[in-house]
């Protein structure tokens, strides 16, 4: 007797559900920033958002802070994860607590914190440590939202890697590195960092995208980044302000699927050489 398959109804309604909590905000933005109750359908406000200055500078602040942000979490979390699951493993509870601080930290509190380091700065300033804080919150390249957004990632980080080193025989992969001669750096750059590219991608996704959105911290601190200028541009320019909105969103999105794409991309020419080889064999 052949059996009736059931059709998933319920699950076609949660992602009509889904789909119209993600989409319906953005179609009716995307509409305010096209509609024009005088002239119809314009992008006359895309037009002047990419014609203006202060739009290109804080997005293009926003986007080195989020790579500087993710070269610094990885550098800093890599080694770190890896000596623990390989050397100290009992460390592991320590430093899992301790990434996912801030969490629990509101991001008003941190840097309520920072400021009041900076504020020692005139204290300092017969010191050498003076030059170092004109470095820190220097306004072309603040290097302070650098190592507090490198702080707020570290729970994205640590989550991903700590998934990736879960899913990797990493103790087998590094003395068989070892034993054939590799230095321990070389281990590290060509053997465990290859294996754990889909962690490390996934981790620098979800950092990106947190300082790309990151607004308290910057605007507690003085500076404009693309999300601080979005909200000053709303005070007087409510149209503009949504089509940036738009721009980075798509800018963002596409910042994305990039990095994803360099992950996957390499994992499946991996596995087209490894099926060639099988078939070869």
């Amino acid at each position: 007797m052949r059996r009736v398959r059931k059709r998933p109804y319920g699950s076609f309604l949660v992602l009509l559900l889904a789909a119209l909590y993600f989409l319906v905000p953005v179609a009716a933005s995307l509409w305010f920033t096209v509609d024009d109750p005088g002239k119809g359908i314009t992008f006359g406000a895309y037009a002047r958002g990419l014609r203006d200055e202060g739009m290109a500078t804080s997005l293009g602040l926003s986007i080195r802070l989020g790579l500087a942000t993710v070269a610094l979490g990885l550098l800093l979390m890599v080694p770190t994860m890896v000596v623990v699951t390989l050397r100290l493993p009992r460390l592991r509870r320590v430093v899992e607590v301790l990434c996912m601080v801030p969490l629990i930290m509101p991001p008003v509190a941190l840097v309520a914190g920072v400021s009041t380091v900076l504020s020692w700065e005139q204290d300092l300033a017969d010191t050498p440590l003076w030059a170092t804080f004109q470095a820190l919150h220097n306004k072309s390249f603040p290097l302070v939202l650098v190592l507090v957004y490198t702080v707020m990632s570290l729970p994205f980080l640590y989550r991903s890697l700590d998934g990736g080193l879960r899913g990797t025989d990493l103790k087998t992969l590094v003395e068989a590195s070892r034993s054939l001669g590799a230095s321990r750096l070389g281990t590290l750059c060509r053997v465990v960092v290859p294996n754990l590219r889909p962690a490390i991608v996934s981790g620098a996704v979800l950092s990106l995208a947190m300082v790309l959105g990151e607004y308290t911290v910057a605007s507690v601190l003085g500076f404009e980044p693309f999300s601080v200028w979005m909200v000053h541009v709303g005070d007087y320019e409510a149209q503009l302000s949504v089509a940036a909105a738009m721009l980075s969103l798509l800018i963002t999105w596409g910042l994305l699927l990039l990095l994803t794409n360099l992950a996957g991309g390499r994992t499946r020419n991996r596995n087209r050489t490894g099926n060639r080889r099988k078939t070869t064999v």
